[in-house]
């Protein structure tokens, strides 16, 4: 999977780089200011994916006494920095488009828009089917980018032949300029709120925490969940701690035997390959009161019978 997100990536990447230069050099001379700033984000959109790759690279590295969970994380910084850029630039062109419908559009070269705008839309689909059916958060914030990209040159290219057949209404460069510069702008905002949710910790995106404490609890031989914790480390590495209490008094063999099969449950299930369970006989004197469901629980002197740990 990685190998292949390297190569979806390197191809959009060449994409952008070719349909930047033409980009730039047809905005500038036709006066389109939806085509340069077109060209702005498929700046954006090249600088953020050669990011993602360097971020895919660095995922791969082995984990370090001071990184103990490796860099599995850059894949998350990378979409944080990629799904800004896009908010970045289309402020810039909100503003630019607001300018220019307040003091007046300059005339545009509709044919010279048109064309450069047709084959930006195409090569720009060609790289959103490369990208697409990817989870992982970073290439989503890539696909978004792309999507922008074919969305906004489809756009310019509608709006370019309406320039050329009417002789006039400059007026809509600007304005389709603004419009998608809102639309995607908005997604961009959306990608960041998940990006945030995981830099917070937060419990991953469409994973049901009782229904993961219900798992936990079949069978019997767990009594009760408390300080559970559950976290994602990146879009595919989930993470999860608890303490657990156990029905009797089982030996420590006997223990690691139930924790072993919680986590199994876990994996299957939930695809929680990596979980921190610590075994109790009793509930713990001092509870954490940051755990998703931390309760009060009486006091009294902890009795653990063991602690078993899947790092």
């Amino acid at each position: 999977m990685v190998r292949s997100r390297q190569s979806r990536l390197a191809f959009v990447f060449v994409l952008n780089a070719v349909l930047l230069a033409a980009l730039a050099v047809v905005g500038a001379v036709a006066h389109s200011l939806a085509v340069l700033s077109a060209a702005g984000d498929y700046l954006t959109d090249a600088l953020a994916i050669g990011l993602s790759l360097l971020s895919i690279r660095l995922a791969k590295r082995a984990p370090t006494a001071k990184r103990s969970y490796g860099y599995e994380r850059t894949t998350i910084l990378a979409a944080l920095a990629n799904a800004s850029l896009v908010v970045a630039v289309m402020a810039a062109v909100v503003v630019a488009s607001i300018e220019r419908l307040v003091s007046g559009a300059p005339r545009v070269h509709g044919v010279a828009v048109v064309v450069i705008s047709a084959i930006a839309a195409v090569g720009m689909l060609a790289g959103a089917l490369v990208l697409r059916g990817d989870q992982d958060l970073n290439m989503r914030s890539v696909l978004l980018d792309t999507v922008a990209d074919a969305a906004t040159a489809a756009c310019v290219t509608v709006t370019g032949i309406v320039i050329l057949t009417t002789g006039g209404l400059f007026w809509l460069d600007p304005a389709v300029a603004l419009a998608v510069a809102i639309v995607i702008g908005y997604r961009a905002v959306g990608l960041l709120r998940e990006v945030a949710d995981v830099l917070l910790e937060s419990s991953p995106k469409g994973l049901d925490v009782h229904q993961v404490e219900a798992a936990m609890l079949e069978g019997g031989d767990v009594t009760e969940v408390h300080d559970l914790h559950i976290w994602s480390l990146s879009s595919e590495v989930l993470l999860l701690s608890a303490h657990v209490i156990l029905a009797g008094h089982p030996t420590l063999e006997e223990a690691q035997a139930v924790t072993a099969a919680v986590k199994a449950r876990l994996a299957s299930r939930f695809g929680i390959e990596h979980a921190t369970l610590d075994a109790e006989c009793e509930v713990c004197a001092t509870p954490n009161l940051h755990a998703v469901n931390g309760r009060p629980v009486p006091s009294g002197p902890s009795q653990p019978t063991s602690t078993t740990s899947a790092r």
